[in-house]
């Protein structure tokens, strides 16, 4: 991710930026981050968690949100754009604008070469700081894999589903999604 301007940015200078931009940005700590363009298999495979968290959640109260929806953290010094968000129960929005949610339930980020330590790492500690998050989802593009993180009272359980025959287990929105779905047409 490439940065965007020089000087520190504050959260209002961003978000008047960032939506009348042509490009995305996410913003960490005073500094926006250009965000670079998708693969085909990674659109494919947010295209294809959208659809099935869309097709099994339907019944509920939850919104699901592709990867345009940015989500604030409760400090306001970052902003991301998750590949997957979802709001369960009335969506709290950071102002009129109704483009950046406060209280996701999930999140999922499809990993990459070049983000896969920051969505290990420094984002994950960060996304844990949202008191309504109860999980964070990790995907492979390259081989099927899933990692889940379960918010537990003192901890984050861990779990992994491998192989085309292997679901995840979605605890925060009480649904599971086959592997096979998640990468159709993308392996």
């Amino acid at each position: 991710m490439a940065s965007l301007p020089s000087h520190n940015l504050s959260p209002e200078e961003y978000l008047a930026l960032e939506r009348k931009a042509d490009r995305k940005s996410e913003y960490v700590d005073g500094v926006m981050f250009l965000m670079s363009g998708a693969s085909r298999r990674h659109n494919l495979i947010v295209g294809n968690i959208t659809t099935e968290l869309n097709l099994r959640l339907r019944p509920l109260d939850c919104d699901v949100y592709p990867s345009d929806m940015k989500v604030r953290l409760p400090d306001s010094s970052r902003f991301f754009y998750p590949d997957v968000s979802v709001v369960c129960g009335e969506p709290d929005f950071a102002d009129g604008e109704r483009d950046v949610v406060l209280n996701p339930v999930l999140v999922v980020e499809v990993l990459s070469d070049s983000t896969a330590a920051f969505d290990r790492g420094k984002k994950f500690q960060a996304y844990k700081q949202i008191e309504t998050l109860i999980e964070y989802v990790l995907v492979a593009q390259d081989e099927m894999v899933v990692e889940s993180f379960v918010r537990q009272p003192g901890a984050w359980l861990y779990t992994e589903s491998r192989g085309a025959d292997a679901s995840i287990i979605l605890r925060s929105v009480s649904c599971e999604i086959p592997l096979r779905d998640i990468y159709r047409r993308a392996i």
